[in-house]
């Protein structure tokens, strides 16, 4: 009796466990929001927010074109369990209203999220419609591009910037590229990493649903690695005790324009263009050639080539000569003009004209300023060149030949040289062919320009003083330097004459109404 009694009150307990324990009811979720929509597709999906007290087996969107779609009607299967979830909507009709819920079954039943109706579009979605902009900016490693998206093709573009390769057609898939955002309208693209000086091709890119599209392909050229220029200094040559030769060569313009290039020298070693005393030989790559002048005599010097590009300076090597001993005097006229000498192979020469307005016996010079009266005047005379004095200490005076016949003219211990001295110097210095650029002070600042092969590697420094023909007018200041002889020729007298462009030395006779300067030789 006891044992009926047990067993009775175990099966009560299991009636009253079963009893206490409630049903499974169908899932709760809730309908996801319709986008991506084109004329055959879109995009929706849900949230499985509660399971009902059983496992969720199978959940998705489904639709139709009536209200209340259930999963008897179109639907997608998007996994199980409870969650969001994404669904695809495919095979739709153009230009169609459709209703849309979500679902999501358990063994108790299927339940269903909030309905939600779009509308297909009527126009068929394609590829996005775009363009590619000009590479600019272009740099030896970067460049700028980009895009302008005129179409989206009926969806949402949803990436673009621009692809770019070595190689033809570019593609986002096999190329480098960039990520400049989305949706229509003109975008700027920054291409970083590039190699300098390779060829890349360019094509901007827009995706949207359908796919990926690309606009015209453009092509540029990246730009060399930029450097200091590469410069040789040249030896140095024709030295003097106020003079030299130089020069160099920019073998490379580091990839950039030379804009300025030329010598420069010191008393110091490794002369530099901020520091010391420079010439301008032009611009770009090439040899050139350097004149340094009013150097000091006895001196030692140090010079380097130099080349200049966006860059910076670079410079040549250092090297060192040492100007010639000078003649250890200078000269003083009757006025007290004091003049300082050059010694040019066995002779010394002043190296400026003379201006001294009297003789060395301290008689007056007549200074003639009338044209009429200088051109019947056949007694000593001078002028300045225009009757300006200011002409004075840049050029000296222009004396008749009627001056120089006195031998009285030069200091004492000096004279004018005859027509065979003046030979004897232009002989040293290479023949009359050359010895004018030997001669002729360099640079413009007193020679007009080209002052041709103007080196003045002997130290004499010859400037263009002109002349007074025989009816008192003035020609040729800053063309030519014309110079008197102590030798007559018939009714003539003996002359020389340098031009600005030429390197030669003229001799030529002319009338002794002429004024021409003066150079004096020591006796």
């Amino acid at each position: 009796m006891k044992n009926l009694f047990r067993i009775s009150g175990v099966i009560l307990s299991i009636v009253l466990i079963y009893s206490c324990k409630k049903d499974p009811t169908p899932p709760v979720i809730s309908t996801t929001t319709v986008t991506a929509i084109s004329y055959t597709t879109a995009t929706s999906g849900g949230a499985v927010t509660n399971e009902g007290g059983a496992s969720v087996t199978a959940r998705g969107v489904c639709w139709n074109t009536s209200l209340d779609p259930t999963t008897t009607n179109n639907k997608t299967t998007d996994g199980t369990g409870t969650g969001g979830f994404n669904s695809s909507l495919t095979g739709l009709i153009a230009g169609t209203t459709y209703y849309v819920r979500a679902y999501a079954t358990n063994i108790a039943g299927t339940g269903y999220g909030n309905q939600i109706s779009f509308t297909t579009s009527t126009v068929a979605t394609v590829v996005p419609a775009l363009t590619t902009t000009a590479a600019s900016s272009i740099t030896s490693t970067t460049a700028t591009s980009g895009g302008n998206i005129t179409s989206d093709g009926g969806a949402a573009v949803t990436a673009r910037g621009v692809c770019w390769s070595t190689s033809l057609d570019p593609t986002t898939a096999l190329s480098t590229k960039t990520n400049d955002g989305t949706g229509n309208g003109a975008f700027t693209s920054y291409i970083t990493g590039l190699t300098p000086g390779t060829i890349y091709y360019v094509r901007a890119y827009a995706t949207n649903s359908v796919g990926t599209a690309y606009g015209t392909q453009v092509t540029f050229t990246t730009g060399q690695t930029t450097t200091l220029p590469t410069v040789t200094t040249n030896s140095i040559t024709n030295i003097t005790q106020t003079t030299a030769s130089g020069g160099g060569d920019v073998t490379s313009d580091g990839n950039a324009t030379v804009t300025a290039r030329g010598v420069c020298w010191s008393t110091s070693a490794n002369p530099t263009i901020s520091l010391s005393t420079r010439t301008t030989d032009g611009t770009g790559t090439g040899s050139f050639t350097s004149s340094l002048t009013n150097l000091s005599a006895s001196t030692t010097y140090y010079v380097r080539a130099y080349a200049t590009n966006s860059v910076g300076t670079a410079y040549g090597s250092n090297l060192s000569f040492t100007t010639t001993a000078g003649s250890g005097s200078t000269i003083t006229d009757v006025d007290g003009n004091t003049y300082s000498t050059v010694t040019i192979g066995t002779q010394v020469w002043m190296t400026s004209n003379l201006k001294t307005t009297k003789f060395n016996d301290g008689t007056a010079i007549p200074l003639v300023t009338d044209n009429s009266t200088w051109t019947w005047t056949s007694t000593p005379g001078y002028s300045w060149y225009n009757n300006a004095a200011a002409n004075k200490n840049t050029y000296g005076a222009l004396y008749n030949w009627y001056t120089v016949s006195t031998l009285i003219l030069c200091p004492t211990g000096w004279h004018v040289p005859s027509d065979a001295e003046w030979t004897t110097l232009t002989t040293y210095l290479g023949g009359e062919s050359l010895a004018g650029g030997e001669l002729k002070e360099t640079g413009t600042t007193h020679w007009l320009s080209p002052n041709t092969g103007a080196t003045n590697a002997s130290g004499f420094t010859a400037v263009p003083g002109g002349l007074r023909d025989n009816y008192g007018s003035f020609f040729y200041v800053g063309i030519g330097g014309y110079w008197w002889t102590s030798s007559e020729y018939g009714s003539y007298s003996w002359g020389r004459s340098i031009l600005n462009d030429k390197s030669n030395v003229n001799r030529n006779y002319t009338y002794r109404r002429y004024g021409f300067t003066v150079r004096c030789l020591k006796d």
